[in-house]
């Protein structure tokens, strides 16, 4: 997630370095997720084939390298097709992880699992907003780049060394976890197959007939364009209050960060109680 929001505090500097326009930085900005679209479903599929430790590695390992090639961009044609790219390579990354959480989760306790992981987002974005500045402040000119480069170059490496280690050490399914006896394993698979007879969907054709599909996707797509509209010109508006220190800068972007992560893990622990007492009053 860092970077994915990266680009929002790069623009405080590159901007100017470029001679960029602010439509020129949106549409850069926005681009990367058409490539995000495009692949996102073929992604996930591939996960489901070749199993989540190969292609989470991979998507970690791709994507923080094109991140890092950011700092390559000289003009407006490399910025979006480098935007693109990288939405293209992590594409099914986060609904490849929600996936991989079924695969180990029954629905009574996955909300804490998938906002236990969620949690990350806000992390990211305490740990960027005071990190972005510090780079853009005190790198710019060590070894001749700008301190968006290496805003660049810094928040892309993580990634392909995660990448790395997830790939040594996720597995696949449950039945490959060395670490659970044959009674849990049992036990786990007894409890998913309840939530698939539960859920009882059926087709695919089923499902998009379903209301509730509809209503959570624009609920979340409602989300995702204000979320991201906070993300990528959050530091632009804090610096437009007069504000000019970049890493003054960066210090007021995380604050909003470090409310979001509490009350995501508050949501999601009741979300599984109300979950627990509906499959509680179904069965009696």
């Amino acid at each position: 997630y860092l970077d994915r929001v990266n680009v929002g505090f790069a623009k405080l500097q590159m901007l100017s370095d470029l001679s960029f326009s602010n439509t020129v930085y949106g549409l850069g900005a926005g681009i990367f997720f058409l490539g995000y679209v495009i692949f996102e479903v073929p992604s996930n599929i591939l996960l489901h084939k070749v199993g989540a430790k190969w292609w989470i590695a991979r998507i970690m390992i791709s994507w923080g390298v094109v991140s890092s090639a950011m700092m390559l961009a000289r003009n407006a044609p490399q910025f979006y097709a480098l935007r693109f790219a990288l939405g293209a390579f992590e594409a099914g990354f986060f609904p490849g992880v929600i996936l991989y959480l079924t695969y180990w989760y029954p629905s009574s306790r996955r909300a804490k699992a998938i906002s236990t992981f969620m949690v990350a987002l806000p992390i990211a974005g305490i740990i960027a907003g005071p990190a972005s500045g510090w780079l853009m402040k005190f790198m710019d000119g060590v070894l001749e780049l700008h301190g968006w480069q290496w805003l660049f170059v810094v928040h892309g490496l993580p990634a392909p060394l995660l990448g790395i280690v997830a790939y040594f050490t996720l597995k696949d399914r449950p039945e490959d976890a060395a670490w659970l006896t044959q009674g849990e394993k049992h036990t786990l698979r007894r409890l998913l197959s309840q939530d698939t007879t539960r859920a009882g969907h059926g087709a695919l054709g089923s499902l998009l007939r379903d209301p509730k599909v509809y209503l959570l996707s624009l609920t979340y797509f409602l989300f995702l364009g204000a979320s991201y509209a906070v993300v990528f010109w959050t530091p632009t508006l804090i610096k437009s209050w007069g504000v000019a220190d970049v890493f003054v800068v960066g210090l007021l972007a995380g604050i909003p960060a470090v409310v979001c992560g509490p009350g995501s893990i508050a949501q999601a622990h009741k979300a599984d109680e109300y979950v627990e007492i509906e499959q509680v009053l179904k069965c009696e």
